[in-house]
């Protein structure tokens, strides 16, 4: 019954009544309970290897069950607006509830390369940012290299025709700073209003303006960009940055704007990152819809493996972070310690994953693996498609290597370590041999991470036989 609402179009009458019901407060508890069975179901509860034990479940059930507390608690403040919802609801439970193969494109895709296709795809259409945060790992400036309006238009329209995909991330630079052919970011999410977006935003270009044209489209949600409290923030983006971070928050609140919040770990903040304070502010006060919480990786502006989170700190908050999902019921996700939930890595356009196109219009595995395995522009010249980038040997060689390491062979095995998924920073020692055998071009000249010549290559091999190490015995107690 809830995947038959959520595949309603907004507009749809039973969808639009289910929207209606759910800003009943006695009837949204029993609505949510129907939900929520669902919604595990679709994390894959029931089809997750019984060989892998009850604690990739367990953490499934618990993300579905912090999903809608959130919301509940949204719709009780009136932070969540109904016409949004409704918008969300379509947008969402049509990606959701329709088998993937039952989806033209996807099946197309599956019966040419045996396989589904990438879920969603992530864009960094400028490099152009107002701040100059010192561990960008962008190394986002003022510049104005971008990506044509034309070329990102197709990109996205490419990713819907073949790959049948919903969900876009937009990144940056400062993705509200984009301009191309007298358009920027609210016109394309505007243009595509049958896709979801994601955006990873600073925030401080988030004006009435901005809000207004967000909560009529409806299908956009910022995660706004902090380093910690106040001080922390202030420090590494700038004096008042904070402030205009909150300010925006409040404004998008007001207006029912579901908004969330990205922070990058370091080894200085990680303590104060998942403290009760900032939860408190972020969460409860400010009514983040969720989290996402990046590691610092050595790229962009600066390349100092000292500010990555040591493996303890790395343990203590996947430690902390599901503590908070279960007694908090708080939204959380972080892109390294959450490898169990999404079966290890998912960069290189696997089956459930996704590839980074940046200002250039270079391809990447993913944002923090800095190496091109083609141009867009040029493959569009020549004739090809997104399809001509995702048969790349470069990301073949990756895809193959998620297989083996327990991604759509069964299940994770003892072995595996989901815990440790990234390619680049747990296992280095196989990354450098894909830069040797395939050559991807360095994303520009900042990328310093990962060049054989360098002594940073051999640090980031001790550092993830040191993530193993510690880990290993949670991984095989915990979860097989």
């Amino acid at each position: 019954m809830a995947g038959k609402i959520l595949q309603g179009r907004a507009g749809d009458p039973i969808l639009d009544l289910a929207s209606r019901l759910l800003y009943v407060d006695r009837l949204r508890g029993p609505l949510f309970q129907v939900v929520e069975r669902w919604l595990a179901s679709y994390l894959g509860v029931r089809d997750t290897d019984p060989s892998a034990g009850p604690r990739i479940n367990r953490e499934k059930l618990l993300t579905a069950s912090a999903i809608l507390d959130t919301v509940d608690r949204l719709i009780a403040r009136k932070a969540l607006s109904p016409h949004l919802l409704r918008v969300i609801m379509g947008l969402w439970g049509r990606a959701l509830t329709v088998p993937p193969l039952e989806k033209p494109a996807v099946r197309r895709f599956y019966e040419l390369y045996g396989c589904e296709p990438p879920w969603f795809i992530a864009v960094s259409p400028g490099r152009a940012c107002n701040l100059h945060c010192p561990g960008c790992y962008s190394a986002s400036d003022g510049s104005q290299a971008h990506l044509p309006w034309p070329v990102l238009d197709r990109v996205l329209s490419e990713a819907r025709e073949l790959w049948g995909i919903n969900l876009v991330v937009v990144s940056g630079g400062e993705p509200l700073a984009y301009r191309s052919d007298g358009k920027g970011i609210i016109d394309l999410v505007e243009k595509h209003s049958d896709t979801l977006f994601l955006m990873f935003t600073n925030g401080t270009l988030i004006d009435d303006t901005v809000v207004r044209r967000l909560e009529r489209a409806g299908n956009l949600t910022p995660a706004l960009s902090v380093e910690g409290l106040k001080e922390r923030t202030d420090d590494a983006r700038g004096r008042g940055v904070f402030d205009r971070v909150v300010e925006a928050m409040r404004k998008l609140g007001e207006a029912g704007i579901p908004v969330g919040i990205s922070a990058t770990a370091t080894s200085l903040n990680s303590e104060e990152l998942l403290s009760d304070p900032f939860v408190d502010l972020f969460f409860d006060e400010l009514g983040a819809f969720y989290g996402f919480l990046f590691q610092y990786m050595p790229m962009g502006r600066t390349c100092d493996l000292a500010m990555m989170p040591t493996p303890e700190q790395r343990l203590e908050l996947w430690r902390r972070s599901w503590e908070i999902v279960e007694k908090r019921k708080t939204f959380l996700f972080d892109f390294w310690n959450y490898g169990t939930m999404v079966h290890g890595c998912v960069a290189a356009g696997r089956e459930r994953g996704y590839m980074h196109v940046d200002w250039s219009g270079k391809v990447m595995p993913c944002v923090f693996a800095p190496y091109s395995a083609g141009n867009i522009q040029e493959i569009y010249e020549r004739g090809g498609t997104l399809n001509d980038i995702w048969e790349a040997p470069f990301f073949r060689a990756i895809r193959s290597w998620q297989r083996q390491y327990g991604y759509g062979d069964g299940g994770p095995h003892a072995g595996d370590n989901w815990l440790a998924p990234c390619p680049v920073r747990d296992h280095h020692h196989i990354f450098q041999g894909w830069l040797e055998e395939y050559r991807p071009e360095p994303q520009d000249e900042s990328t310093g991470l990962c060049f054989p010549s360098s002594g940073l290559g051999e640090s980031l091999i001790h550092y993830g036989c040191e993530m193993r190490e510690l880990s290993d015995p949670i991984w095989k107690k915990e979860y097989t």
